[in-house]
Formats: structure tokens, C-alpha cells, sequence
């Protein structure tokens, strides 16, 4: 009843239609990957607003993909892809972004493919075990210049005007989801979208603080009541004096405008009778300059340049690592030349990591205040006198220096046995050693070929559990 009065009686009625179709299978390529592939045919059916996305013709068995679990694509409903626009337009310079609510992932993936290069992403999910799953997800999608916390909102008031960019993927009602997502009507109900809208204002409140004076901050729910969308949009032009962004767009994309009348904010919902995927809605809003606001640089330092992992973690020093100056030589030498200079390894216990040079401040911050699961990428870990190259490392199509390892290609058969994390068997001609397994030119992972056997190094945790393997695999 009330999106009938919401949208007219018309318009009402094309919505109901649209949700009982099919809903469409969009993914979004990886473009620091897929280029290796060879791929035959045109792949040319995408949302008009994301120069990655592809819609699929038929949900495909993406859990036995081996091009899926290497990062190559990222499987991502279309309408949320508009965020692209908002960071091409609006970002055009290196920044600090976080992307508050961002598990599984696919926004956080999407924003690191397009932001302009030297920026730093911080994706951030409140729930443990889902900030697990942010993690994996970013590492296979294999770019450094990020970091995963597991924070509540209110912890980032510890870092007052820190951000440029702040993505609010906020919690919503999910009326958006209807079509996809049977939960989301059971869920559904007059006095949950009452305690969205409540709590929607309660995260931006207590993130507006870790904006910058003039940073920007993109607002979206995955749902359609003006509660929650425009009339949360108003209120935080109200409360915190924040101006509407316009960005721009074309008419044949069929996105709808402002649905309260005598509103002037610029604000985009996405309906599926209009547009090709689910339900979306997205504002931006640029937080006003301020003289005298107070700033984290105004009162802490981290001199540029210098390590933020010289103290390990917590309850150890330095002195307790058994990373030693020949395991980092070893490390250095697995990464890119282009990488010297640009990232700086240190020790955290028994692993060492990358990170990019110019923001080891930034990070030295955040690891004072917030829980921080993995900042930039896992190059290897110490066990007794190994050094073991990590699984990252592998996915990390900017630092891997594939030549330092020998590889051998697998077939689709090999790869899922490896997935599975199960024995892999390697041709007699291949060296002892660690060796890098790829498939269809794709770094898969590592293995450790001892000669009789290959030690399977894919993360145990990572590993496909699902014995049910279909005649049927569509990849």
C-alpha cells in the first residue's frame, strides 16, 4: 500500500510484474587479471553505468569456477555498480576512502578498481565472521593498497577528519531484494523499516566525524521508502549542513529522481521494471569546509617512510620475530621491481607484509584505534628455517613476480582438486620446489613439490567444501 502511493497506481503495477521475473546474473570483470585470459566472444551486453559489468545470460556454477576463487570476476548485482559513476566523477585524485558496511565485498572490489591510483582502501565490517569473509574476498581480487577492520561505526570518531571518501552501504529494510531474496520479504515489516531509518541516522552520526572538512559521503540502501532514502537524505543536509551532489547520467538509463515533491536533492533510485538488476537508491553528499575543526593530524605523527610493523603484534617486539634480514631479502625478491620504493615490507610475528610506502602513516593510526584483520598483502610466513610464500602473494597480480617460481599450468580438473585443497600431482619434469599453478594463464596458487607429492598450500579455511560436483558445470 504504501509504495502503491509511492509510485502510482501505473507504475505500482510494473514493479509487481518485474518482480516476478527471473531476476538478471551480472558480474563484474577484474580488469588487473582478465587480460591474460583469451577470451573468443564479445562480451558486450553491460549496465550502461559500469565499464566492468557484464550481464550473464544464466546464473552460472560460479562455487566450481576456478576463474571465480582467483579473483578474475566478482559476482555483483548491476544497480549497485552506479557507485562507479559517483567515484569517476567525483574522485580525481589519490584519496582515503572507507567503505563502512562493506562485507562480502563487492562494493569495496568495485571501488578499488576505479579510484585513481595511490589511493588507500579501508573496508570495514562490524561483524566478525563476515569481516573474515570482506578479507578473503579482497585479497583474491588481489590489489595491495588496502586494509579490512572489524569496527562498529562510533570506533572511527577516534580518527576525526581522516577519511576523503566515506561509502555508507547502510543496513536497510531490503525491499530491494524482494525479487532474489526470499528472507528479505519474510524480514520485512512496517516497524523494521521504523528501526532502519533510526538506525541508519545512529552510523552516519557517529562516522560524519571521521570525514574530512569537503570529503564526500555516499549514501545507499538497497531499498525503496522514502524513510530510509530521501528523508534520510534530507536529514543529514539538516543536521550537518552537507551539500547535494548531482552526478551525472543519461536518460535512456531509466533512473528515477527524487520521489518526495518540493525535494531538491540530487538522488537515484533504481527500480527493476526500469532498470536491469534489483532495487538501489544513492545520494552523495559533501560534508562543508570548516575552519578550526579539529583534525587526527593535528595531534599525532607518524613520520613518512618508516615501517608501521616494526612492533609486531601485541605483546611482542621486534626482538620476538623469527623473520630474519634473510627471509626479508628472500621476500623483497618475490615482488615486482616496480614495487621498490613503492611498498615496504615488514614483520608481524612469524609473517611478513606489503604495504604501500605513502601510507604506513595512515595505517600506523588506524592500528592505535581501530581492530585491524589485514592491511595490504601477505607475502610469507616463517615456519622453523622456511619461508613460505602466502597464498596472497599469489593473488597479487601488481606485486607477484611470477618468474621467481617455476609454474605449471593444470586443467579445470587439477584446479578444483586443489580448491578443494586435496592432493595435486605434478608431470615428473617438474622442479622441487615451490611451485606456481595456473589455469587458463591464471596464477591458481602455490603448491610445494617434494617430489613424491605436491604439498597443497591453499588457505584450509578458503577450501571448497561441497562434495556435489553437477554433470552440468556451466563456468
Amino acid at each position: 500500500e504504501y509504495t502503491r502511493a509511492l509510485l502510482g497506481v501505473e507504475e505500482y503495477e510494473k514493479l509487481v510484474s518485474a518482480l516476478q521475473q527471473e531476476p538478471p546474473v551480472s558480474i563484474r570483470l577484474n580488469r588487473l587479471k582478465v587480460h591474460r585470459l583469451k577470451v573468443e566472444n564479445a562480451l558486450s551486453v553491460q549496465p550502461p553505468w559500469s565499464s566492468e559489468g557484464i550481464y550473464l545470460d544464466e546464473r552460472l556454477t560460479f562455487t566450481f569456477d576456478p576463474l571465480f576463487h582467483a579473483g578474475c570476476y566478482y559476482v555483483q548485482e548491476a544497480s549497485s555498480m552506479f557507485v562507479e559513476q559517483v567515484l569517476r566523477q567525483h574522485v580525481t585524485k589519490p584519496v582515503v576512502m572507507l567503505d563502512l558496511c562493506a562485507a562480502p565485498g563487492g562494493k569495496s572490489t568495485h571501488a578499488r578498481s576505479v579510484l585513481p591510483e595511490g589511493s588507500l582502501l579501508v573496508a570495514n565490517e562490524v561483524i566478525r565472521n563476515r569481516s573474515q569473509i570482506l578479507a578473503e574476498n579482497l585479497t583474491k581480487w588481489g590489489h595491495p593498497d588496502v586494509v579490512v577492520t572489524n569496527n562498529d561505526p562510533a570506533d572511527f570518531s577516534a580518527l576525526p577528519s581522516f577519511f576523503d571518501v566515506i561509502l555508507t552501504d547502510v543496513p536497510c529494510s531490503g525491499e530491494g531484494m524482494f525479487r532474489k531474496d526470499p528472507v528479505a520479504v519474510e524480514e520485512w515489516s512496517p516497524e523494521n523499516v521504523e528501526i532502519c531509518w533510526q538506525r541508519q541516522r545512529r552510523i552516519i552520526a557517529d562516522v560524519w566525524p571521521s570525514l574530512k572538512p569537503g570529503g564526500i559521503l555516499i549514501y545507499s540502501t538497497c531499498t525503496y521508502n522514502t524513510k530510509e532514502d530521501e528523508e534520510n537524505v534530507r536529514w543529514i543536509l539538516q543536521e550537518f549542513g552537507a551539500e547535494s551532489l548531482a552526478v551525472d547520467i543519461r536518460e535512456e538509463w531509466n533512473i528515477t529522481g527524487n520521489l518526495l515533491c518540493g525535494e531538491s536533492a540530487s538522488v537515484y533510485h533504481f527500480f527493476p521494471h526500469k532498470t536491469k538488476g534489483e532495487g538501489f537508491f544513492l545520494s552523495v553528499l559533501r560534508k562543508p569546509e570548516m575552519a578550526g575543526e579539529d583534525s587526527y593530524a593535528d595531534y599525532y605523527s607518524f613520520p613518512k617512510g618508516k615501517s608501521a610493523g616494526k612492533k609486531g603484534k601485541k605483546g611482542g617486539g621486534a626482538s620476538s620475530s623469527p623473520v630474519s634480514k634473510e627471509n626479508m631479502a628472500t621476500a623483497g625478491k618475490w615482488l615486482h621491481d616496480e614495487c621498490a620504493g613503492k611498498y615496504v615490507l615488514s614483520a608481524e610475528g612469524a609473517e611478513i607484509h606489503a604495504f604501500p610506502q605513502q601510507c604506513v602513516a595512515e595505517l600506523a593510526a588506524m592500528k592505535q584505534h581501530l581492530r585491524v584483520v589485514q592491511a595490504g598483502v601477505a607475502v610469507g610466513e616463517v615456519k622453523g628455517k622456511d619461508l613460505i610464500p602466502a597464498h596472497a602473494l599469489a593473488m597479487s597480480a601488481l606485486l607477484l613476480r611470477q618468474d621467481v617460481f617455476a609454474t605449471e599450468a593444470v586443467s579445470y580438473e587439477q584446479a578444483i582438486a586443489y580448491l578443494r585443497k586435496e592432493a595435486v600431482t605434478l608431470p615428473a619434469t617438474a622442479p622441487r620446489g615451490y611451485v606456481l599453478l595456473t589455469y587458463r594463464n591464471i596464477p591458481r596458487g602455490l603448491v610445494k613439490n617434494i617430489g613424491n607429492r605436491a604439498n597443497n598450500l591453499y588457505p584450509q579455511e578458503w577450501r571448497i567444501r561441497s562434495g556435489y560436483l553437477t554433470e552440468k558445470i556451466r563456468v
